[in-house]
């Protein structure tokens, strides 16, 4: 009976593959969106090239599209996260990809070996979203005031330093997982 329920236990893992398979398709619909935003946005571009527009008309013109822009990039970065959380379950909790294992691409994409790479992986890539929404906020923002510069100057910073301390993590746990010194120095 212990055998049998261990059995079960243990192939009750396989209940992943649903999150894989929604969050790779999920994936692909964001990227489809994206793809269709940016294609938006190239099939409108020569509104931009009117003579007759008038300068403030082109300058929300080209705020627009800037915004446009960043939420295509947006858009890129969701799927991303949605296709490395799905190889992620699937490497932890099912099989190592084993055409993945032999492209030089691994390391860089898909070295995880435990939820905590999994999840170190996914916030590099959500801090990378919420640094272009705040991009794409400090876009459309009006300074009335010096506090209002001192309050954008502030979120700068702290992009910065949140940048830093991702990349100072990843090295260090990069160091401890063994790599050559070759793969330290990138």
């Amino acid at each position: 009976m212990e055998r049998w329920f261990e059995t079960f236990l243990w192939q009750s893992r396989l209940l992943v593959l649903v999150a894989v398979v929604v969050s790779l398709v999920s994936s692909a619909a964001v990227f489809f969106i994206a793809t269709a935003d940016a294609w938006y946005l190239l099939s409108h571009l020569g509104e931009y090239l009117d003579p007759g527009l008038l300068p403030d008309a082109r300058k929300a013109l080209r705020a627009g599209y800037i915004a446009h822009v960043v939420e295509v990039i947006d858009g890129y970065l969701l799927g991303a996260v949605l296709l490395i959380f799905s190889l992620g379950l699937y490497e932890l909790f099912i099989s190592a990809i084993d055409p993945a294992r032999g492209s030089r691409l691994f390391g860089k994409v898909l070295m995880i070996d435990s939820l905590d790479d999994l999840k170190g992986r996914l916030g590099k890539v959500v801090l990378m979203i919420l640094i272009v929404k705040f991009f794409e906020h400090g876009i459309g923002m009006k300074f009335e005031g010096p506090l209002d510069l001192l309050a954008f100057a502030a979120g700068i910073t702290l992009i910065g330093v949140a940048l830093w301390l991702s990349h100072v993590e990843s090295r260090h746990r990069d160091t401890g997982r063994g790599r050559t010194g070759e793969e330290k120095a990138d």
